[in-house]
């Protein structure tokens, strides 16, 4: 990681580590997290975050923000987005967020991120980026779902 991109990461961190943000997305994570029980065929749901809920305190070409809600053995399959740089973070709870960086197409060779929801984890610990085409997905491990009855909350910016 640059030290460009880890000083946007620490910026990002502050940003949603503050109660009052965090107090803002809280109700999105519930709302998200209710369709995922009522949906009991989807392994995921999501909603897109108003960027207005940062008053303006994002990083200039921030574009987007969502909640996403990962179900226990859900796994989202490879995707990559040629258009958009992501940023994602584990709100609450852990998951496996792989990535397959730099492989011709067809090879299956992921690299794990494990990521946690632990304030005083270290940032790698609990941010990710991703470049624009790079492969990757979400591994939540089967059984119940993690932390304390919370599926995995994963919270990503895209520019």
């Amino acid at each position: 990681m640059t030290a460009e991109e880890r000083s946007l990461l620490e910026a990002l961190d502050t940003i949603v580590g503050s109660e009052e943000v965090r107090a803002q997305i809280y109700p999105i994570v519930e709302r998200v997290r209710t369709e995922l029980a009522r949906n009991r065929t989807a392994q995921m749901t999501w909603e897109p975050i108003p960027l207005t809920i940062y008053g303006g305190a994002l990083p200039s070409g921030i574009r987007s923000s969502w909640v996403s809600i990962l179900r226990g053995g859900a796994t989202t399959g490879a995707e990559r987005h040629p258009n958009s740089h992501q940023r994602m973070m584990s709100f609450e709870a852990a998951g496996d967020l792989q990535v397959r960086a730099g492989l011709a197409d067809g090879e299956e060779q992921w690299q794990s991120n494990l990521l946690v929801s632990e304030l005083g984890a270290p940032l790698e610990r609990r941010w990710i980026s991703i470049p624009r085409n790079v492969w990757h997905q979400v591994v939540v491990p089967e059984g119940s779902d993690w932390g304390g009855g919370f599926p995995f909350t994963l919270f990503r910016l895209r520019n």
